[in-house]
């Protein structure tokens, strides 16, 4: 493996750059036309330019990017996360096209993509599953049939689902019929499969998750666990590690659950195993949700914790080479949290928000990481993921690392856009919080008292941002000839 493609954008694909770069691989970027002078271009050694801003247009076109990686001579691609990456069909064009795909075999992604496959595959490998069925008879009168066997309330899920979506509560018995019909229709318009399952609703779960590693010489390691009860509508907001609702006992009993499923889905490469957990210490139970057979957003907090670069192991892995650490190696240190910071404006129900990056200073320090894919007075472009940068901070204790990112987040100017670093500031002093007492309806249970109302900017504060929008129009001007040092690609 000399050369890899990164089929993605923003800071993952950053991300994903450097770690190539520090284990001396060439890179390509590929990018839509409204990102051919964006971060991630611009940091590889070459850029190739694949389509329209709309990302079915760009990033989801697996022609172009196998284009793109047969005219730069790329040997290998990583998809990063999202768009693409557990595509099972694109895992297998790359094979198909003698290119290297960084991430498991499309076997596993298709089988753990498919959640009722992965139900059954969890209980034949002994791993706990929340109870449930898996109706054969996928008509409406079918899964009503299941809705029965469990009993309310009762979750409709979508196998083919994620993210919330395809995804309804049956309270009582009679609300079903027109609940499955709406879980349907959505399943089909989000992911093209209508087939749903049924399972008993877990009250106030916590979501916890561990993070897996295999490579192609029969080693299976996991690194611990990440806490991302922290969710607003099914989607994440913050991440933690350690668990502060884990028991050594628990956390071990799930480090090898996790184990054991991955071997059991035949794994490679980077993977994260999710699980719901009720209760807490030794007395906690938790149930196998599902597989995300690829990088995840927050594996920054694992990389804290552990001090195992993850990106580099999956090089490595993808390379044929056997995973550079044992369990018995991997060990934790400290407390590990990660921010994500949106453009979005939480005042107008988390709206996202799209424009000019007027200001953009990020926080530095001691144990302080921002993983970002945007500069100064660059564009937030309304086609893609909202998503600013990630604010990923680590300390001797959970107290000091809250304090860490309380501290790093107000150091953290952004204008041009609204974010949720008012928000997240407000998560960081809950009190359910700071007890480590979250589940996962908890922010959405008691959002009116997170969301902060915002204030009217100071005059000092846009007198600034008016001066320093004129100031960037002035520069863009003059500039008679392109500066080198902002245009030349890859430059070592």
């Amino acid at each position: 493996m000399n050369r890899v493609l990164v089929a993605n954008r923003g800071e993952i694909a950053l991300r994903i750059i450097r770690a190539c770069r520090e284990r001396g691989l060439e890179t390509v970027a590929v990018c839509s036309e409204l990102d051919a002078a964006g971060p991630h271009a611009m940091a590889a050694d070459r850029a190739v330019t694949i389509g329209p801003a709309p990302a079915t247009e760009s990033y989801l076109r697996v022609d172009r990017i196998l284009e793109a990686a047969r005219a730069t001579g790329a040997d290998a691609i990583h998809p990063g996360y999202g768009f693409l990456a557990e595509s099972a069909a694109f895992a297998e064009a790359c094979t198909a096209a003698g290119v290297t795909f960084i991430g498991p075999p499309a076997g596993a992604i298709r089988l753990m993509g498919s959640k009722i496959a992965a139900r059954e595959l969890m209980q034949s490998a002994g791993v706990p599953v929340v109870p449930g069925e898996t109706p054969s008879d996928q008509s409406d009168r079918g899964v009503l049939s299941a809705v029965t066997k469990v009993g309310c309330p009762a979750l409709i899920k979508a196998a083919a689902g994620g993210g919330g979506k395809g995804m309804r509560v049956a309270t009582v018995l009679a609300q079903a019929p027109e609940l499955i019909a709406a879980a349907r229709r959505e399943a089909q318009s989000a992911f093209g499969d209508g087939t749903l399952y049924v399972e008993k609703l877990v009250a106030r779960p916590r979501h916890v998750e561990i993070q897996v590693f295999a490579d192609d010489h029969g080693h299976v390691v996991h690194l611990f666990e990440r806490e991302c009860s922290a969710q607003r509508r099914h989607q994440k907001v913050l991440e933690e590690s350690p668990s502060p609702a884990l028991s050594e006992r628990v956390r071990q009993a799930m480090g090898e659950a996790a184990v054991a499923a991955a071997r059991a889905a035949g794994y490679r490469n980077a993977g994260t195993v999710e699980f719901l957990l009720e209760g807490d210490g030794d007395s906690a139970r938790f149930h196998f949700l599902e597989m995300n057979t690829r990088l995840q957003v927050e594996h920054p907090v694992t990389e804290a914790l552990t001090g195992r670069d993850l990106v580099h192991a999956q090089l490595a892995v993808a390379a044929g080479e056997p995973l550079p650490w044992t369990q018995d190696a991997i060990a934790r240190r400290g407390h590990a949290i990660e921010c994500r910071v949106y453009a979005e404006d939480p005042s107008s129900g988390f709206l996202p928000q799209a424009g000019s990056l007027l200001v953009y200073r990020e926080p530095s320090g001691p144990g302080i990481r921002v993983d970002s894919g945007v500069v100064e007075g660059a564009e937030v472009p309304v086609q893609y993921d909202p998503l600013i940068a990630k604010l990923i901070v680590h300390a001797e204790t959970r107290t000091d690392a809250i304090a860490r990112a309380r501290a790093a987040l107000k150091q953290f100017p952004i204008l041009g856009v609204r974010t949720n670093i008012a928000f997240l500031l407000n998560l960081l002093d809950d009190p359910e919080f700071r007890a480590g007492r979250l589940h996962t309806r908890s922010i959405d249970e008691r959002l009116a008292q997170l969301v902060p109302q915002p204030p009217d900017p100071p005059t000092h504060v846009l007198e600034f941002v008016a001066a320093t929008n004129f100031s960037q129009k002035w520069e863009k001007f003059v500039a008679a000839t392109p500066d080198p040092w902002q245009t030349l690609r890859g430059w070592r």
